[in-house]
């Protein structure tokens, strides 16, 4: 017997659009269907590895790796030493699904225990005092370039290791109809300034309006703040940019207005 939606359930009826990077929504679809919601991916970046990257330059060793992303990791994996060599990694690691996709490679990653972002990543006491050393940052070129500096002005000499790059979604007719035909209420789960920048520019006027006059949730204060340069309405702040996190900021958002 088909089990019919539980009505209590914390995003029942809600439409939750996932703005992740294109093929990287699935993990976070099955967690809104498993609180009731209807997951609808509208990507607001897509990923690619950089393949004109020099070889490997870890044959002289670092002393601290640091990891900005889950991608990060992914398109990374491969700079990496032997995996016998990797508990003795000092990492760290933006946020926590970063940590998590460091540990499927045998690292333990230090991760910020306040906000999840540059900011966050430098309070951590293990990259105050790095004068002298040696440090990996993973990521992709663009950005807030924030962490670098910062870890220059400190003493440390920063390798920059871009092994992927961030461009604008491929978005067709079917992701504007997608959105368009969805339901009310629709909850926005926002975690990049650059894909909400790209959906802003790429939406048409109509689905974008739509959005703007909805529920979007941001994992920032930062990210706050440019919604509301783009006009968006009800901005809800996450604790941190984890799915987890952004679907209870979501459930909270939605539970107020059923009050």
């Amino acid at each position: 017997m088909k089990q019919t939606a539980d009505p209590h359930a914390p995003l029942a009826g809600a439409t939750i659009v996932i703005t992740r990077p294109s093929g990287m929504s699935s993990a976070p679809a099955r967690a809104v269907r498993a609180l009731g919601g209807r997951p609808l991916s509208l990507p607001g970046l897509s990923l690619r590895p950089l393949r004109n990257r020099k070889k490997s330059p870890t044959k002289r060793g670092f002393d601290i790796w640091i990891f900005t992303s889950p991608a990060a990791v992914r398109f990374g994996a491969a700079l990496l030493p032997a995996r016998r060599m990797r508990a003795r990694i000092e990492a760290f690691a933006v946020g926590a699904g970063t940590a998590r996709a460091l540990a499927r490679h045998g690292i333990r990653a230090r991760i910020p225990r306040e906000r999840s972002d540059s900011e966050g990543l430098l309070s951590i006491a293990g990259l105050a005092k790095v004068r002298g050393l040696r440090i990996a940052l993973v990521g992709a070129p663009g950005g807030r370039n924030r962490i670098a500096p910062v870890l220059r002005r400190r003493g440390a000499e920063v390798v920059m290791l871009d092994v992927y790059e961030r461009v604008p979604p491929r978005l067709t007719q079917r992701h504007f109809a997608a959105v368009d035909a969805a339901g009310d209420p629709l909850v926005m789960l926002v975690s990049s300034a650059e894909a909400l920048g790209n959906l802003v520019a790429l939406l048409p006027p109509r689905t974008l309006e739509r959005l703007r006059g909805q529920i979007v949730v941001v994992s920032s204060e930062r990210l706050a703040a440019i919604a509301l340069r783009h006009a968006f309405g009800e901005i809800v702040l996450a604790h941190s940019a984890s799915p987890r996190d952004l679907l209870a900021g979501a459930a909270a958002a939605l539970g107020r207005h059923r009050l």
